[in-house]
């Protein structure tokens, strides 16, 4: 093989400068940043966020995130801004410009613009004394001694400051909005992230059959139920009741048999292991499958609210879901 120094060697250096620049950004959390989440949080606009290039790769990534977690947000070209696309911006708007230097022309020129229409403008820059933060009425600042790239050239550490400021932005947000799981997953519904968040097992079960029996049911109603219900087990109920006394499985058929006992004489109660593992109708779903994996069983009995038997939740109901 090739340069593996050489690889080994850049790629690590690489990481080293990208991990320093992000170090460096904690000294720059301070009252500046405290000013801009606070501009954001209480402007009954949304954040726009502009850049040009790779820095407009950059804010789309910002405002996906701003979305996703309660903050509402647009992005907006810097290039295309100028060109007609600044109407996208409403009064009640405050607009976010993202750029190293400071001093690209479409940058500027959009600030102009945004400070003639009124709206306040935050620029993330990487020096004080650049045009755009003169412009700015906020600053997000994220210094980079150097790029990445071994010729100092490429955007890669500047870049990377400018996605860890955008994240530290948005998070600080989600925490001032009270931002919880269930909110989360009111954005994030589709994928198995989405999934985590709110199925639950009543979703699941209802699509399975109920096998149930009674504590004195013969053998051969015990196997008319399994066989028919497909699921390899069934539950066992006191008579009279929806109440679980116990549950049988194929395994506790085959130690049953292992007994050689009178096959004509026996009933569930003898058979059925009591004290199954049973989750509540209401648990999300993926903390059933952490149930099933702690147990190192393949389903669960589901119970409802008042303790009564409503059917099985199965390993391979989880997998159909993807959360497995």
């Amino acid at each position: 093989m090739k340069n593996t120094s050489q690889i080994i060697r850049v790629a690590r250096n690489t990481l080293q400068i990208e991990g320093q620049t992000l170090l460096s950004l904690v000294d720059t959390i301070g009252e500046d940043f405290v000013a801009c989440v606070n501009k954001v949080y209480s402007s009954p606009g949304r954040l726009v966020v502009s850049g040009i290039g790779k820095t407009a790769i950059v804010a789309k990534k910002i405002v996906a995130t701003l979305n996703s977690t309660g903050t509402p947000a647009l992005f907006l070209h810097a290039a295309d801004a100028i060109h007609g696309d600044i109407g996208m911006v409403r009064p009640e708007d405050l607009v976010m410009c993202l750029s190293k230097s400071g001093e690209t022309a479409e940058l500027k020129m959009l600030a102009l613009l945004v400070r003639q229409s009124g709206n306040p403008l935050i620029a993330m820059v990487s020096r004080e004394d650049c045009s755009l933060a003169q412009l700015a009425d906020h600053i997000l600042l994220t210094p980079v001694a150097r790029e990445a790239d071994p010729n100092d050239l490429a955007p890669t550490a500047s870049t990377t400051a400018q996605m860890a400021m955008g994240d530290a932005l948005a998070t600080a947000l989600l925490a001032l909005r009270g931002f919880k799981p269930n909110d989360f997953a009111r954005f994030h519904p589709g994928g198995s992230l989405g999934k985590q968040l709110y199925l639950r097992v009543s979703d699941l079960y209802v699509n399975n059959q109920v096998p149930a029996v009674n504590t004195d049911s013969p053998l051969r109603e015990i196997l008319l139920e399994m066989t028919g219900k497909r699921l390899g087990a069934t539950a066992v109920l006191f008579p009279g009741s929806r109440l679980l006394a116990g549950v049988i499985t194929d395994g506790d058929l085959r130690r049953m048999l292992n007994g050689n006992p009178d096959l004509e004489e026996v009933t569930a109660a003898e058979i059925m292991t009591t004290n199954p593992k049973t989750v509540d109708h209401d648990t999300l779903a993926i903390k059933a499958l952490e149930s099933l994996r702690t147990h190192n069983i393949s389903q669960l009995v589901v119970t409802g609210r008042a303790g009564e038997y409503l059917g099985f939740l199965h390993l391979h109901d989880l997998i159909r879901e993807g959360l497995v």
